[in-house]
C-alpha cells in the first residue's frame, strides 16, 4: 500500500513525486515511455516556471535564452525586448529526463515503460491498474497529459471545444544561422491559423517549427503546417509530430474522493500562448503537499478540496482571463491582432503577462484603458 500513486512521470508528475518524496511519502511513479523520450513542444520554459524548481538547471539542459518575442501579423512585424532574461528554451527529452532523475533522488520508486490503464477510487484506497499488475494506494495524482484516459475516473474527456490541435517539426540548423535570424527572440505568427499561432523557437541545433490552433478551424493541420514550414523558408523533408492541448479557463472537475488531476490533465494550460509547464509544475507540487497533509498529520480525505483552493489561488484567474483574452482576440483577429502588432507598447506589455509579472485580467484593463486614449 502506497501513500500515493503518480501517473505520468512528465514535469506534472515528477514535480509531484520529487515534493512526495521530500515529505516522506511511500510514493509510485508509473509513466508509459522509457526516459529519455521524444515530446513534440517548442521547449519555452518562463521565469516564472523556473521559479518553482528547488534545484538549478544544468547548462548541458538549457539550449537558448530569450529576452524578447518577433511577433508578425500578416505584413506588420514588431519586435520587442525586455534588458532581462524572460525565459530559457530546452529540449523535451532531456529536460523531462532531468525533472524524473530529480524526482528519483528522493527514493521514490520508478516504473518505466508501463502503462495505467485505469484508476478506481474505493472507500480505503485507489486502485490503479496496469499492463503489468494492479497496484493500491490511498491517493493517486494523475499526471498523464492531455492525451490520456485516466482521468476519466474524475472528469469525461475534453470534447473538442475544450482543446487545441499542434504540429511540431525540429528543422536542423547550425547555431551561427539560427543566431543571425533570432538572435535572442522568439517568433510567433498570427494570422496563420484560427483561434492560435504559429512559432519558430531557437534550439542549440535545430529550429523548432510549429502551429497550434483551435480543433474546429484546423480540420487539416498537416497542409497548413507544411504550408507554413514553406511560407518561412524550411524547404526540406521533415517529421511532423501531432498533440492535443487543453484550453486553460474551463471549470474543470480536478479532484474525485481519493484521487487529483495536474497539469495537463487538469487542463491548466495558457488559452492564448499554449503555455503549460508552469503549472505543470506548480500543481504537481501542490497535489504532493496535500496529499502529504493527509496522510502524514491525520488529516481527513475531504482536505483534498484544498487542492482546488491552492491552484485557484496560484493561477485561477491567470487563466480565467488568458480564455477570455484569447476568444477576444481570435474572435475579431482583423481588428485585434492589427492594434496588438501595431504598437510595441502592447507587445512590450504582454511580455510582462509571459513574464507573470501581471496577469490577463491586469493587462486586459491596461489594454482598453490604452484604447480608449486612442
Amino acid at each position: 500500500m502506497y501513500d500515493v500513486i503518480i501517473v505520468g512521470g512528465g514535469p506534472s508528475g515528477a514535480s509531484a513525486a520529487r515534493r512526495a518524496g521530500k515529505l516522506g511519502l511511500n510514493t509510485l511513479i508509473l509513466e508509459k515511455e522509457e526516459f529519455p523520450r521524444y515530446k513534440p513542444c517548442g521547449g519555452g520554459l518562463s521565469k516564472h516556471a523556473i521559479s518553482y524548481l528547488d534545484f538549478e538547471l544544468p547548462e548541458d539542459v538549457v539550449e537558448w535564452e530569450i529576452t524578447g518575442a518577433r511577433v508578425f501579423y500578416k505584413d506588420q512585424l514588431i519586435e520587442t525586448h525586455k534588458d532581462y532574461r524572460l525565459s530559457v528554451l530546452v529540449s523535451r527529452d532531456m529536460f523531462d529526463n532531468f525533472l524524473l532523475e530529480k524526482a528519483k533522488e528522493t527514493g521514490i520508486e520508478v516504473h518505466t515503460g508501463e502503462k495505467a490503464l485505469c484508476c478506481k477510487e474505493m472507500p480505503e484506497y485507489v486502485e490503479v491498474e496496469s499492463n503489468r499488475g494492479t497496484y493500491r494506494a490511498k491517493f493517486a495524482i494523475v499526471s498523464e497529459g492531455a492525451q490520456g484516459l485516466v482521468k476519466t475516473c474524475v472528469r469525461p474527456a475534453d470534447t473538442k471545444e475544450e482543446y487545441g490541435v499542434c504540429m511540431v517539426a525540429e528543422v536542423p540548423a547550425e547555431k551561427k544561422e539560427i543566431e543571425e535570424r533570432l538572435g535572442r527572440a522568439i517568433e510567433l505568427h498570427f494570422g496563420v491559423v484560427g483561434g492560435g499561432y504559429g512559432w519558430i523557437f531557437p534550439h542549440k541545433t535545430y529550429y523548432s517549427v510549429g502551429i497550434g490552433g483551435v480543433v474546429k478551424d484546423l480540420s487539416h493541420p498537416k497542409e497548413v503546417m507544411l504550408e507554413f514550414l514553406r511560407a518561412n523558408g524550411f524547404r526540406g523533408e521533415y517529421k511532423l509530430h501531432g498533440h492535443k492541448i487543453p484550453w486553460g479557463g474551463i471549470k474543470r472537475k480536478i479532484s474525485g474522493s481519493r484521487v487529483l488531476l495536474s497539469g495537463d490533465a487538469a487542463g491548466f494550460v495558457d488559452s492564448f500562448s499554449g503555455e503549460g509547464l508552469a503549472y505543470a509544475i506548480s500543481s504537481g507540487q501542490f497535489a504532493a503537499e496535500v496529499i502529504a497533509g493527509i496522510c502524514l498529520h491525520n488529516g481527513k480525505t475531504k482536505d483534498l478540496n484544498r487542492y482546488e483552493s491552492l491552484c485557484q489561488a496560484e493561477f485561477g484567474t491567470h487563466l480565467k482571463y488568458s480564455l477570455i483574452f484569447s476568444r477576444i482576440m481570435h474572435r475579431f483577429p482583423e481588428k485585434t491582432f492589427k492594434i496588438f502588432t501595431s504598437n510595441d507598447k502592447m507587445i512590450d506589455k504582454y511580455l510582462e503577462v509571459a513574464d507573470f509579472s501581471i496577469n490577463y485580467k491586469d493587462y486586459l484593463r491596461w489594454s482598453l484603458l490604452n484604447f480608449k486614449l486612442k
